[in-house]
């Protein structure tokens, strides 16, 4: 998906996440203790103030959440797909585009992650 959206040159393999630094990407997550579906996690699973360092410290262009369940505990909002406005932090971005699981590909639409990368690129 990174690159069928123009942000990596080549498709990459699992094995190769690391590699994604190299194109400027970044990767985290908001719930470090926990897993499973959105629905089997807990308000308390999320460690919003943690990820608010991570974006205050390194300070992205943009900050993509991949599907609605994170972007909504991370603000404390119901969120729509799309670029966040208002909620900017310093000179990050917050984009919100449809989870890339296989368990929500009902709502998938390549077309909010392609915004993520235009985004980035300017």
């Amino acid at each position: 998906m990174l690159h069928s959206v123009g942000l990596t040159p080549a498709v990459l393999a699992p094995a190769e996440f690391r590699t994604v630094l190299a194109y400027g990407i970044g990767l985290t997550d908001i719930v470090k203790t926990a897993f499973g579906p959105d629905s089997g996690l807990k308000a308390t699973d999320f460690d919003r103030a943690g990820l608010r360092r991570r974006i205050e410290t390194f300070q992205p262009t943009v900050l993509a959440f991949n599907g609605k369940r994170s972007a909504s505990a991370f603000l404390g909002i119901p969120v729509a797909y799309g670029y966040q406005l208002n909620q900017d932090i310093g000179p990050t971005r917050l984009y919100v585009a449809p989870s890339t699981s296989g368990a929500a590909r009902g709502f998938w639409d390549e077309d909010y992650w392609r915004l993520v990368a235009e985004a980035a690129w300017r």
